[in-house]
């Protein structure tokens, strides 16, 4: 039996300080150049020379203000503030490779979706296929605040409206121009057949659109979709539209269990249980020997900032962890931020405590890092695919762009040597890459299919 295939995004933010906080302080490090087209070019190029699945880009909306109840923390250490946005840098990106898949998130709560639905076919028409949306809901009080609320909606109340937001991009997407509407015919100066270009009508509780979708069909009409919540709703949602799912797990017996709980789902909404691509958040520290690769791992704890850290954290929590003792248990809690993250530091068997979490975050970020060798890290890899039954990980940077680098310098030719990674790309769009040849759009079973005109 051949091994399953390990599939890989390099997870990044156009920002300075993105999962792994402090690191901006390396000499090395050039993240600070986050600010230019150059330093976005050469890593696209440098993935695609990994042959790497895509480059997922996170955003935020909104400034990480909870711990110590202000942001200056956050702006002394660029806690990602400043950040720029993600969609920008996609064409330059494309213009540099022919296979690299784009990840691109955007918060839905703050977006109109028929101008959305139109960046997105842009973005799809310019990569050729190569794109895919993050949806995401949003987390962060202070962005509510900044775009005219007095607080966000509360977290069910959030994926309702989600729910609606993807069914009136699916009717642009899907429904509002058939398959073989764009003629383009010269002599009879028919660019397109009105028979076969609909107008959109949606009147429901959250977004009222009437119009038809501004773009002709793109190679994929709807990007692939990625999300990743882990919350009760969010699993549900994801289960529904999800295509991508974007899971960190410290533990490979919680990381099995949330993955076995999302196929189940996937299959109780119509779907097949591969329909969906798991990847874990992951940071690696390899050099050609283990000693050296603890060597640097030390360095650069020695730069990164677990305070930092633990700011960030506080707000995806919703804790101000400034409130607690350092040996003080973290009190069980609800929150209106992630969910999952509030309820899994807060439980009252949890036993977190602020120091404990202090070391969690020795190099900045809360994600299960491994340190070695090529081998020792391509046997824990391979590890978390076979116990947990993930399909690849989102690979988190820690001095940038050395990280890159070095696994794909290192580690890449080690997996492709056991038969656990491709030796090239896949002809065709993001989503062929990622399931199979001839499935450049989604599949009949997903809940898009329903929105497509009838076949005439």
């Amino acid at each position: 039996m051949s091994k399953k295939q390990i599939r890989l995004n390099a997870f990044n933010m156009n920002c300075v300080g993105h999962i792994n906080h402090g690191l901006w302080t390396h000499p090395r490090d050039r993240s600070i150049e986050y600010t230019s087209i150059e330093y976005w070019t050469e890593q696209a190029k440098l993935l695609e020379r990994g042959k790497f699945d895509g480059l997922f880009l996170a955003d935020i909306v909104g400034v990480y203000d909870v711990y110590q109840g202000s942001a200056d923390l956050t702006l002394r250490e660029s806690i990602q503030l400043p950040v720029n946005d993600p969609l920008l840098l996609v064409s330059a990106m494309a213009a540099v490779t022919k296979h690299l898949g784009f990840g691109v998130t955007v918060n839905l709560t703050y977006e109109a979706p028929y101008l959305f639905a139109r960046r997105m076919s842009t973005l799809d028409h310019l990569t050729r296929g190569r794109i895919g949306w993050n949806i995401v809901t949003g987390y962060l009080d202070s962005a509510a605040r900044a775009m005219g609320l007095s607080e966000q909606p509360e977290h069910d109340t959030r994926y309702e409206r989600a729910e609606e937001f993807m069914q009136v991009l699916y009717k642009l997407w899907e429904g509002s121009w058939e398959e073989g509407a764009v003629l383009r015919d010269r002599q009879r100066r028919v660019f397109a057949d009105p028979a076969k270009v609909h107008r959109i009508s949606h009147h429901g509780a959250h977004y009222q659109v009437d119009g038809y979708h501004l773009s002709e069909p793109s190679p994929q009409r709807t990007p692939v979709l990625y999300q990743a919540g882990a919350s009760d709703r969010g699993q549900k949602f994801a289960a529904a539209h999800a295509e991508c799912v974007f899971i960190s797990s410290q533990k490979p017996e919680a990381a099995r269990k949330l993955v076995t709980e999302l196929r189940d789902q996937a299959e109780l909404a119509g779907r097949r249980r591969q329909d969906l691509k798991i990847f874990m958040g992951i940071s690696v520290v390899v050099a050609p020997t283990a000693a050296e690769a603890r060597e640097k791992y030390a360095e650069y704890c020695r730069y990164a900032n677990p305070e930092a850290g633990l700011a960030h954290f506080a707000s995806g929590t919703g804790f101000d962890f400034s409130t607690y003792g350092i040996d003080e248990p973290i009190k069980p809690a609800s929150s209106n931020a992630i969910q999952s993250s509030a309820k899994a530091v807060s439980a009252a068997d949890a036993g977190w405590t602020v120091r404990k979490l202090l070391d969690q975050l020795e190099l900045g970020g809360r994600y299960v890092t491994i340190v070695g060798s090529p081998q020792q890290v391509a046997d824990q890899l391979e590890a978390w695919v076979r116990d947990t039954d993930i399909d690849g990980f989102n690979l988190t940077r820690t001095v940038a762009p050395e990280s890159f680098e070095d696994f794909v310098n290192l580690v890449i030719p080690e997996l492709q040597a056991r038969g656990s990674y491709k030796l090239d790309y896949e002809e065709g769009t993001l989503r062929e890459k990622l399931f199979e040849s001839g499935q450049a759009q989604l599949p009949d079973r997903h809940p898009a299919a329903g929105f497509r005109q009838p076949t005439r």
